[in-house]
């Protein structure tokens, strides 16, 4: 008899295709061997430029949303409650202005694909809905992660598919990670949003999430209206001892290491039930996929690749010393280590509302704590890849899941810009991107497109595209259910592909 968290399960010789997809589930993608046989053939390669021309992604996610007029589309000549107080400088991108905030980025703009047009009818803090193929998206399923209408989270299905392309075999070092530490787990005042997992894929398919090890060196005061947060803010400086390690083995995550411990029970559950298991292949195929996974996740690889304390101080320097530095510093790591999927979120720290979520004085919070942090993070990785010879098969995107209201509104803690989806910006560079191009326009105020509407599964289907993977064809869920990756209209921005 098995047992998975402690629900008996009989395994005999006439294990069902149900009852093995159940099981399946604690595997990466819960793939049986029909399944898997089944999707492979789904997977061949999509026809058109630049596609696989990417080996590795990391994506860069401001949550809570910068504001397009503060970033990338800027509108000068608009009215003062429209444009606001920031200028614009010129950047290395013949005919592109960029904030006066962002002076090292400004250097590096004709490196990369800048996207002013992409637009979408949800303005809600969707990390879903622009990092999924869920088709919409509500405050509910936005709040609730286990919302069984979400889809797996875009690096999920590149590592759902990447194991596909291997026939089925395991890598041999974590493929999805994400950083700097479990999403929205940080704030205490609100449960945790939807996005980042694997969704029907099963829970095994969720990143693999680093914990920050380091401390704020400078503190802060957050507040909106009936909460507060005063304390480090590690976002705006860290210690120099700062690094990472997986959640998955540090002991201080109980959750974690509890959920880690009971899939490694389970492979040694399967061993004792081997003569059982072994006159399928499926059953054999399930054992060694765990212990693999075991391996992986405990590879000394990946903790060398985490313990940012062995870099060059020039190169941390050249990040940031910020929370969002050093992990974009993690993430250029653990690409040249061998992953091929890595994720950095912007995340709100302390309460709430905080990140790029700026409802509340706008504007300091722009100029103290966000842009200066962005400007060196983003322009050192891409300096740094390009150095290395990183950046032509390293594609980075930088994203978020909607953009700002293009008047400013007045409250009582200061002039703020609530969500806008209408129109917003998106940064693509690396691996098979067209270089110092801006795709689509705006009217005078950053409202609504003008020029060449872009929708996010779009952008979805070029990452996946630049990746090599076809964004047209369907997932298998662990409940032997297919689905679509991306809706219909989602289409390859050819205009992005080198």
């Amino acid at each position: 008899m098995l047992r998975v968290l402690s629900s008996p399960k009989t395994l005999c010789d006439g294990l069902t295709r149900r009852d093995l997809l159940q099981v399946g589930g604690s595997t990466v993608g819960g793939l049986s061997l029909a399944s898997l046989l089944q999707s492979q053939a789904q997977a061949a390669p999509g026809s058109g430029d630049g596609f696989g021309r990417a080996k590795n992604c990391i994506v860069l996610f401001l949550y809570g949303s910068p504001s397009q007029l503060e970033t990338f589309d800027m509108k000068p000549g608009a009215p003062v409650e429209i444009r606001g107080s920031m200028q614009p400088i010129p950047s290395s991108l013949p005919g592109l202005d960029v904030c006066e905030h962002l002076p090292s980025l400004a250097k590096v703009m004709d490196r990369t694909t800048v996207i002013r047009s992409v637009t979408h009818p949800y303005p809600l803090h969707g990390v879903a809905f622009a990092m999924t193929g869920v088709s919409n998206i509500d405050v509910s399923m936005e709040l609730n992660p286990r919302d069984e209408r979400h889809h797996p989270y875009f690096g999920s299905c590149v590592e759902y598919y990447d194991r596909l392309a291997r026939g089925g075999q395991p890598a041999e070092i974590v493929q999805n990670v994400a950083l700097p530490f479990p999403f929205s787990s940080k704030r205490s005042d609100q449960p945790f949003r939807a996005g980042p997992y694997g969704a029907f894929l099963g829970a095994s398919a969720n990143p693999v999430w680093t914990e920050f090890v380091g401390q704020g060196t400078k503190q802060i005061r957050k507040a909106r209206p009936g909460f507060e947060y005063i304390g480090p803010e590690p976002y705006l400086g860290c210690s120099s001892d700062s690094h990472f390690k997986l959640a998955a083995t540090d002991s201080l995550a109980e959750v974690a290491i509890d959920r880690f411990d009971r899939r490694r029970s389970l492979v040694e559950q399967f061993d004792l039930a081997r003569r059982d298991l072994e006159k399928t292949v499926p059953g054999a195929n399930y054992s060694q996929y765990q212990q693999m996974a075991y391996n992986v996740v405990a590879s000394p690889k990946v903790r060398d690749a985490l313990d940012i304390r062995t870099e060059n101080e020039g190169i941390k320097d050249r990040y940031g010393r910020t929370l969002f530095g050093q992990s974009c510093l993690a993430a250029r790591r653990m690409v040249e280590a061998g992953t091929r999927l890595v994720s950095v979120f912007w995340d709100e720290y302390g309460l709430a509302g905080d990140a790029w979520d700026t409802h509340y004085e706008h504007f300091p919070r722009m100029v103290d704590q966000l842009l200066p942090g962005l400007d060196k993070a983003l322009s050192g990785l891409i300096l740094d890849l390009e150095e290395r010879g990183m950046l032509d098969d390293t594609l980075v995107v930088l994203m978020s899941e909607h953009g700002r209201t293009p008047r400013i509104q007045t409250n009582i803690s200061g002039g703020g810009r609530d969500h806008w989806s209408r129109a917003y910006s998106t940064l693509f560079v690396g691996g098979g991107v067209k270089r110092g191009q801006v795709i689509g326009g705006t009217d005078s105020i950053a409202s609504d497109v003008t020029d060449r509407p872009i929708s996010p599964k779009s952008l979805l289907a070029t990452m996946y595209h630049l990746l090599g993977i076809n964004p047209h064809q369907t997932i298998l869920g662990t409940n032997g259910a297919e689905y679509p990756l991306l809706p219909e209209n989602a289409e390859v921005i050819r205009e992005v592909i080198a």
